[in-house]
Formats: structure tokens, sequence, C-alpha cells
């Protein structure tokens, strides 16, 4: 049994994935765990450590965050039960005294690094890159370890005060309106509510490579008119050019065209995992055509259940 009081997040304190959780709401006297890593965050999951993780899953940067996407498609079944979107606002931080042109390496998490890259061209050109498991982990760091290798880090400006360091540069940030989305994911339970704004997240394996197999797979979602909001291929790990395909899409498991679609991909595909339907963080209802509705389905379905059924004898 897991512990129902306790939600796992990528650590340490100060992270987005923290102020992400913070975000979400967490139930009344329910604890906070940091962990080292998505994949320690969601084993411990596993485990029954925890009740639920908050992970980053996606980047309006750059884009899927492979370490999450690989942890949830291998290993025991999990499920996406929420997602939340954060704004980022990066900040350069140092140790106390330290002046920007002292600064000769610059430890962050590889996704900050990659949204600030303008500010070091123009500020730091000759500044090094340092990875480090999370923005706040770069920071704290810096903040308690001797031996550290890097002179700043990039990271939240609330992980900077929190160590105690000195901001350089704030809102360094290359694009204003960067925004990551995380998810909450929990061991397979009760589905949340259909609410008709909804997401739906599987993972996709082929049975093999071969002309058209992905438009196969395309096209159990648009003829059924379900729109893809992400579509993102991962190796498998089993050899070189195996690849499944991680997908989130509009609509919920219970609307009748989201589950005719998902028998779709289960005859077409070698594998399907199902990662969840859970409501979307913008609220924004799908909008649905009459010919795809689920009257509509139920309609059709009617008519082939009469076709298949024989007269009554008169």
């Amino acid at each position: 049994m897991s512990d129902p009081t306790t939600y796992g997040y990528l650590g340490p304190a100060g992270t987005f994935t923290q102020m992400a959780l913070e975000q979400w709401g967490l139930p009344e006297g329910a604890h906070q765990r940091p962990f080292g890593s998505v994949d320690a965050a969601l084993e411990a999951l596993r485990r029954g450590e925890i009740a639920a993780a908050m992970v980053p899953i996606e980047n309006s940067v750059e884009g899927g965050v492979s370490a999450t996407l690989d942890a949830l498609a291998h290993g025991d079944p999990l499920v996406v039960v929420g997602e939340v979107l954060v704004p980022i606002t990066f900040v350069l931080a140092a140790r106390p005294g330290v002046r920007l042109e002292e600064v000769r390496r610059v430890g962050t998490h590889p996704h900050a690094w990659a949204q600030v890259r303008g500010f070091v061209a123009e500020r730091l050109p000759e500044a090094v890159y340092v990875p480090a498991l999370s923005t706040a982990a770069a920071a704290q760091s810096l903040a308690v370890d001797p031996e550290v290798t890097f002179e700043a880090a990039v990271c939240a400006p609330v992980a900077a005060t929190n160590n105690g360091l000195e901001i350089l540069a704030d809102d360094i940030g290359d694009l204003k309106h960067a925004v990551t989305r995380f998810v909450l994911v929990a061991p397979p339970g009760a589905l949340p509510a259909r609410t008709g704004a909804d997401k739906t997240t599987v993972v996709l394996f082929q049975h093999h490579d071969r002309p058209g197999a992905l438009l196969e797979l395309l096209e159990q979602f648009a003829v059924r008119g379900i729109n893809m909001t992400r579509l993102e291929s991962r190796p498998t790990g089993q050899s070189m050019g195996s690849y499944c395909f991680s997908v989130d899409f509009e609509g919920h498991v219970l609307d009748e065209r989201v589950g005719e679609a998902l028998v779709g991909l289960k005859r077409v595909c070698l594998g399907v995992r199902f990662l969840g339907s859970y409501p979307r963080a913008d609220e924004v209802e799908v909008r649905v055509s009459p010919d795809i509705s689920d009257d509509a389905f139920h309609e059709a379905r009617a008519w082939l259940d009469a076709l298949r059924t024989p007269p009554a004898a008169g």
C-alpha cells in the first residue's frame, strides 16, 4: 500500500516541479518528498513508498522530457491523473561577492540551459555549461559544496533565495512566455472523472518498421476526428531503429470516439500502453462535431446490431 500522505517530486526543494506540486494543491496534512531524479521518484511510486509523483513531461521550448517519457513507457504501469502548466522564469545566481564577469562555468539542468543560450551568448560568451540533475540542485550545490565546479547557476528565483545566493541577472530566458508541463503520476486505479476538457496519453509500439506503419497509427485518430496535441518518437532500447511513439490527444477514454480509436490502435499495434485520461490544465473544452459525438457512435452501433440480429419469426 502506498503512503496516502506523501507526494514525491523532482527535487531538491525549489525546483519548478515542486512549484507545480504546490500549484496542484495537496490534501490537508500531506507531505512532500524530493527525489534526485525522475526515475527515482517513479520507482518509489512503483514500490508503494508515496501516493503520487509530480514530474516534468514537456517544455514549450525543448519538447518532451525524455527521462519521464521513457520511465512511463517501461516498467510496471503507472498513469497520469492530472497536469499543471508552470510559466518558467530563470535567474543567474552565484555566491555572495561573485561578479558576473567572474563567471566561467554555469551549472543547470539541460532543459534550462537550452532556454538561456541567447543570454549566455551575449553576456557570458566564454562560459562553459555544467549539467545538473535539476535547476534547484545546481543552486544547492553552489551553496553547500566547496568543491563545486561552476561559479553560477541558472535556476528559479525561489531556489536562489532558499540557498542564500545572489542574483546576478534576472529573467534571463530567451523566450519570455516559456511554459513547462508537469504531470501527477499515480498507480493505476479509478479514472479521473470525464470533464469535457480532457486529455489522454498513450505509448504505441509497432509490430515492425515498414512503409506506412506510422500512417496506419495516425489514421486511427484522423478517421475519428481526434486531435493529437503531442507526438514524439522514443527509442525502445531493443535495437537500432526500434522506436515507440508517445502521444497525447484530446478526449477521455470514456468518450466513444476515444474508445473506438484505442480499439483500432490495439488492433494494429504490437502494444498500447494506456497512461491515463485526465483534465486539461488549461480547461479548454474539446469541440466535437455531430458525426463524432457519443450519440453518433451509439446510433451507428445500434444500426449494426440490428443488422446482425435476425428478424423474429412471424
